[in-house]
């Protein structure tokens, strides 16, 4: 599969993502509604030839070539134009592996049979993910943007439930807010250049007089804006905690990568088109930006600490990992931006893991219960609190694993910012504090056992007993594991698959790093990217 998709006809195969998802949605939706084994067998197959198309786009960009792929021949800037480099077939391998994870762990877990369409929900949720990272034009990023919100909220909500309802229209009108702001900006660039494609954008805002540039640079700051909601940057954060926490676990394990389209368009476009080397942006993103990430940073580590429950802890996770993310997206610099690209996949892997371990910890208690108090031992009790301590010291960066050497790789690439120190200050305190909260969360989780007490003695002398001796007190004992039903094997496995994946990044940091630093060096390349886009073969002269 992987040779065939590097040979000749690489082109076409940038759209099968995009061909697939939907094609597939439909199918589902019409012909397997019914049938829930059907859709299941079907699902699995198609995340797992997404992964294997996806590999081979990733094998075949690692050459350093830039394919752009035109719909209906209609060349760049007048036409629709996908583009595949090294970090959009990067994040699509990301998404596609992650996928497969939350797949299996649905089917395992009987999540997917809760309510209706979840399969086909998430081939339309794939198509608006895949659709972001591949797309080579603004506007239609907005598009795929609203797919991604139109299935996330059918996911958010599946199996029901008054909380569960609420957070999704929380979610919903937060984020079509956003949307609107997206609308605005798009219309204030249109006005502006006369075009929408990423690359002409690049060329014609790089060439641009100062004295022009007021309504860009008032476009890019909404553009940024925009982002800023999708990747949880304080203070545009608040739709996250509630969404995520109410979310059904497997649910919220696929919303991890979600954050990341956020980070991603602001990579992208913030490095191409409203990049700080660009004359009419200098000074106008990057210092804001490392300030509100560094924020962000220290409010989701005070969440962390700070939560009540399992779910709403790894939440506020998830938003203390796009902290670091963003801090390293904000310093704008090959090195750094390389550094980000490996905590960024390090971070979206470590919080699927978590939010199925919450899962998996609340299909074992009474009521779905995820509180963070003593409760009695639940089925798996030692293999779960493994889980989650895995996961935890992955979410909070701690050695041996990959999010540590993650840090240190954006702390390293820090060094030549003038806030470093505050930067090397932000993260080291807040890795601590997300430490203490994930240890006081497992130690009550996991270890600490409520007191049982027996039943009392009745009152006065020789009451309780046959021969009217007086009944001594008796002490009260630490409960005892309840015989529950045997679990299912297939959501751990999947759970264990992606803490797999974690330990393989941190086995081989070196290979991954390269290819990282080469990825990040051609993403700074605006030049190569605008001439794979604007040029045609053959049109050279």
């Amino acid at each position: 599969m992987i040779g065939f998709l590097t040979g000749p006809g690489l082109d076409h195969w940038v759209i099968a993502p995009l061909v697939i998802t939907p094609l597939m949605g439909a199918v589902m939706i019409l012909a397997m509604r019914n049938h829930l084994d059907l859709a299941r067998i079907f699902s699995v197959a198609t995340v797992s030839v997404l992964l294997l198309v996806a590999l081979g786009l990733l094998w075949s960009s690692a050459g350093d070539t830039i394919v752009a792929y035109e719909l209906g021949n209609w060349p760049a800037p007048f036409g629709i134009v996908l583009v595949l480099d090294r970090l959009s077939a990067l994040m699509v391998t990301l998404t596609a592996l992650l996928a497969l994870a939350v797949v299996l762990y649905a089917i395992g877990s009987g999540w997917d049979a809760r309510g209706r369409h979840f399969h086909a929900l998430l081939q339309f949720q794939l198509l608006g993910i895949f659709g972001a990272f591949l797309t080579g034009d603004i506007f239609n990023l907005f598009v795929f943007f609203e797919v991604l919100l139109i299935a996330s909220y059918g996911l958010m909500i599946h199996g029901g439930g008054a909380r569960r309802l609420q957070a999704g229209v929380q979610y919903v009108v937060y984020n079509l807010l956003g949307s609107t702001l997206f609308l605005f900006a798009l219309g204030t660039i249109y006005a502006v250049t006369g075009t929408l494609n990423m690359a002409d954008l690049a060329e014609r805002v790089a060439t641009m007089p100062p004295e022009s540039s007021s309504l860009i640079r008032v476009a890019a700051v909404l553009v940024l804006g925009v982002f800023a909601i999708k990747a949880a940057l304080v203070p545009l954060h608040f739709w996250l905690p509630a969404t995520y926490a109410e979310a059904p676990g497997v649910v919220a394990a696929l919303f991890a990568i979600m954050t990341k389209v956020g980070a991603y368009a602001i990579l992208r476009v913030h490095t191409l088109i409203f990049g700080p080397d660009v004359p009419v942006m200098a000074g106008l993103i990057g210092p804001g930006l490392l300030w509100l990430a560094m924020l962000t940073l220290v409010v989701g580590s005070l969440g962390i600490l700070g939560a009540r429950n399992l779910g709403r802890m790894a939440a506020f996770a998830a938003i203390a990992s796009m902290g670091t993310v963003l801090i390293g997206i904000g310093l704008f610099t090959p090195q750094a931006t390389a550094a980000t690209l490996y905590y960024m996949i390090h971070s979206t892997l470590a919080g699927a893991a978590l939010f199925l371990v919450v899962d998996l910890v609340r299909a074992r208690r009474a009521g779905e219960d995820d509180r963070l108090i003593p409760q009695r031992p639940m089925p798996q009790n030692g293999l779960i609190a493994a889980l989650f301590f895995a996961s935890a010291i992955a979410m909070a960066g701690m050695p041996p694993l990959s999010g540590f050497l993650g840090k240190l790789l954006v702390m390293d690439a820090a060094r030549a910012d003038a806030l470093v120190w505050v930067i090397w200050a932000v993260i080291l305190i807040t890795s601590l504090i997300a430490v203490v909260g994930f240890a006081r969360a497992g130690s009550l989780m996991f270890w600490k056992r409520p007191e049982t007490p027996q039943e009392a003695p009745l009152a006065g002398t020789g009451a309780g007993t046959v021969d009217g001796t007086v009944a001594k007190p008796v002490a009260k004992t630490r409960a005892t594991p309840a015989a529950g039903p045997r679990q299912p094997a297939l959501p751990l496995a999947a759970t264990c698959g992606l803490l797999a994946a974690i330990v393989a990044m941190t086995i081989f940091a070196g290979p991954v790093s390269g290819f990282l630093s080469a990825t990040a060096t051609q993403l700074h390349d605006t030049e190569a990217y605008i001439g794979a886009v604007l040029t045609r073969e053959g049109d050279a002269p």
